[in-house]
């Protein structure tokens, strides 16, 4: 119990320090009624504007007053949408959290299995065939990934939709370009302690007690090589949803990515700042599961 108390606790500091660096990167960057209303606002709307919006009242009382209102779950209304900010975010969550979860389990089925093939095969001519792929994957754009994923698949080829969301071939491409951009990090690691473990001891006994070379590798090494291994999964996570950002506006995904890009270009800052928020709180939610999920695999492990 103490230990969950104690993440509790980190979450809300998380919550805390995203929100308030949020706030004051908004209103650092400019004043927000000028760029919220058009050019050719007079100054009478401004001023008005300004009131409205409680942009005239002093910085210090401008953030207690949002800390006040973040508690209760209220971000303010979305100038663009015209309701509250939090509840248009909440309407964009399935989408993104659709393609996140899709796409690590992509990037696990791809990894993973390289991962240990590279270790077993080492220094193998596919050994060295994987590792190009792995430096490839890892100098590529996102971007320019998915615009290529978009230009042969949906537009020469015309096997896929190059954009929205609705069916799961809308899934398959924007899955993918995030996959290939992370598979690469989750496959170094799984070599690696794949190859660290397959050196030790116990290894050597289960071989020369005369188990199969699949129940050595997989039920044996992979499991003793886990931990590193959800470690990097749950890091991974949160880059992730940093990539849905690019990823969601290059196909139309209707995710929270593309929905703070929108309210960025639009400077709709009650929903940035409920989009940040939101965000943050996934990641602190999913490092939660990836603590407890090595409390799991390893009991003797406890929560610093």
């Amino acid at each position: 119990m103490g230990s969950f108390l104690k993440q509790c606790l980190r979450i809300v500091l998380v919550l805390f320090g995203i929100s308030s660096i949020a706030f004051f990167l908004i209103h650092l960057s400019g004043d927000p009624v000028l760029l919220m209303l058009p050019p050719e606002a007079t100054q009478e709307e401004v001023d008005a504007f300004r009131h409205q919006m409680g942009f005239d009242k002093p910085l210090s009382e401008q953030y207690v007053q949002f800390l006040a209102q973040a508690v209760k779950g209220d971000f303010g209304e979305s100038l663009k949408f015209h309701q509250p900010s939090l509840d248009v975010v909440l309407e964009r969550i399935p989408a993104t959290l659709e393609l996140t979860l899709f796409a690590t389990l992509l990037s696990i089925v791809i990894a993973i299995p390289l991962g240990i093939y590279s270790a077993v095969n080492r220094n193998s001519l596919s050994e060295n065939l994987v590792t190009v792929a792995v430096f490839l994957g890892q100098s590529m754009p996102i971007f320019w990934t998915g615009i290529m994923l978009m230009l042969l698949f949906g537009v020469k080829l015309h096997w896929l939709p190059v954009s929205g969301r609705g069916s799961w071939e809308h899934l398959i491409m924007p899955a993918f370009t995030l996959a290939v951009w992370v598979a690469p990090t989750t496959l170094r690691i799984v070599r690696s302690n794949m190859l660290e473990v397959l050196q030790q001891d116990y290894i050597r006994t289960a071989r020369s007690k005369g188990l199969g070379e699949k129940v050595v590798i997989y039920k044996h090494a992979l499991k003793n090589a886990a931990i590193p291994i959800i470690t990097v999964i749950g890091f991974q996570i949160g880059k992730l949803l940093g990539g849905a950002v690019v990823t969601e506006t290059v196909f139309a995904w209707p995710g929270v990515g593309q929905l703070v890009v929108k309210a960025i270009y639009t400077a709709d800052y009650p929903l940035v700042q409920a989009c940040v928020v939101v965000l943050a709180l996934i990641v602190a939610a999913m490092n939660f599961g990836v603590d407890s999920m090595y409390r799991y695999l390893n009991p003797k492990i406890k929560s610093g």
